[in-house]
């Protein structure tokens, strides 16, 4: 699994090399050429419109004669493979996109950052009489910010007797590798969101700025300290009441920076079965977790197998907090190597989690640790 970068002309590894020498117009329809009936390559392009409207494709014989090496159905069949895993695992990224916060970029090949403001307050507002006093007349201040967009990637390869086998017996085409290939590209997605890895371009005293970072490495989060409340591990003393008051104290943090929900909790695989615990004796058949739910503003509790033990997540699902940018969604793409001798495949995306906040620092994010 690679992540590949693209800043101001520059590119780092492979999938970024050849979007440069393409002029950052690299079409992902032209990396994934198919052998027709008539056993010549074809090329399929999207024109635009609804993606899911065959209309909305143009197909062109491919400018490389013997550039293909799979037929339509088969590629259908990688395709089918990748979006069947890329639909499951991706517990915080689903998040983002079933609450409807992408910002989607028309070409993503074509744009390595993306660029966006950030403002501070502005004008005041005054109880006079007549009304001719001039009220704070002052302007909001833009700072400009950028997002740098990496092309993630992962490398499998279709072994081309196995292919002929498949082909002369009937059978299937083996889709293990894409599946595996789409799997690693789906963790590092949800690496992006629940660890501390952070990817940066630019100058070091711009990088604080123009940084991918995590819900646990942002710098303006909201910050609660785990051990005021007790530990939520399994074999822990800590009561229903104390997990309770540590979920609200994180409430409060995100209030106190005004936000004010809905929100998501999130919580490790560790703390999953604690959860299930009765609340207290007092209410038998009330989970921990029912409780949690009941408070106002918490949506959902959700757990994430990437996020480590000891750290607890209560984030705003508002697109000012935290969208996912989407240059380009998962494909299947076909790669050529070593002077276009080896045929390899490739699972890509450019998308990447952006964590926001105000100019004051007010962020929507508490992270209890």
């Amino acid at each position: 699994m690679s992540v590949d970068l693209l800043h101001n002309g520059q590119g780092q590894g492979p999938v970024a090399q050849e979007v440069l020498r393409a002029g950052g117009s690299l079409n992902v329809g032209t990396m994934k050429p198919f052998i027709g009936k008539d056993n010549r390559s074809y090329i399929q392009i999207f024109k635009g419109g609804d993606p899911k409207d065959p209309k909305s494709y143009s197909v062109y014989p491919s400018p490389n004669v013997n550039a293909a090496t799979l037929r339509r159905d088969e590629w259908k069949q990688l395709d089918a493979a990748v979006m069947a895993i890329s639909e499951t695992r991706l517990g915080g990224v689903q998040d983002l996109v079933s609450n409807g916060l992408v910002y989607n970029i028309g070409n993503g090949m074509g744009s390595t950052v993306l660029e966006w403001h950030d403002v501070s307050d502005a004008l005041e507002a005054e109880a006079t009489m007549d009304g001719i006093p001039r009220a704070k007349n002052d302007r909001q201040v833009y700072q400009t910010n950028y997002l740098p967009l990496p092309i993630i990637h992962a490398d499998y390869e279709i072994n081309s007797r196995v292919l002929a086998a498949s082909r002369s017996q009937g059978f299937g085409l083996d889709v293990g590798m894409a599946e595996r290939a789409a799997r690693k590209v789906n963790l590092l997605l949800e690496q992006m969101l629940f660890t501390s890895t952070t990817y940066a371009w630019g100058a070091a005293d711009d990088r604080s700025r123009n940084s991918i970072y995590s819900y646990l490495n942002h710098p303006d989060r909201n910050l609660v300290t785990l051990s005021t409340y007790g530990a939520w591990s399994s074999n822990s003393a800590t009561t229903g009441a104390e997990i309770l008051e540590s979920v609200l104290a994180m409430k409060q943090a995100s209030i106190n920076a005004y936000h004010y929900g809905p929100w998501v909790l999130y919580i490790p695989t560790a703390y999953e079965t604690r959860l299930d615990n009765d609340y207290d004796t007092t209410t038998p058949g009330t989970t921990i977790r029912e409780r949690i739910l009941k408070v106002n503003g918490i949506t959902k509790v959700q757990v994430v197998d990437t996020l480590t033990a000891g750290n607890v997540l209560l984030v705003q699902m508002t697109s000012d907090v935290v969208r996912l940018v989407r240059g380009m969604g998962i494909q299947n793409v076909e790669w050529k190597s070593e002077g276009n001798f080896v045929t390899n495949y490739k699972v890509m995306t450019i998308q990447v989690p952006q964590i926001r906040s105000d100019q004051a620092g007010n962020s929507g994010i508490v992270h209890m640790s």
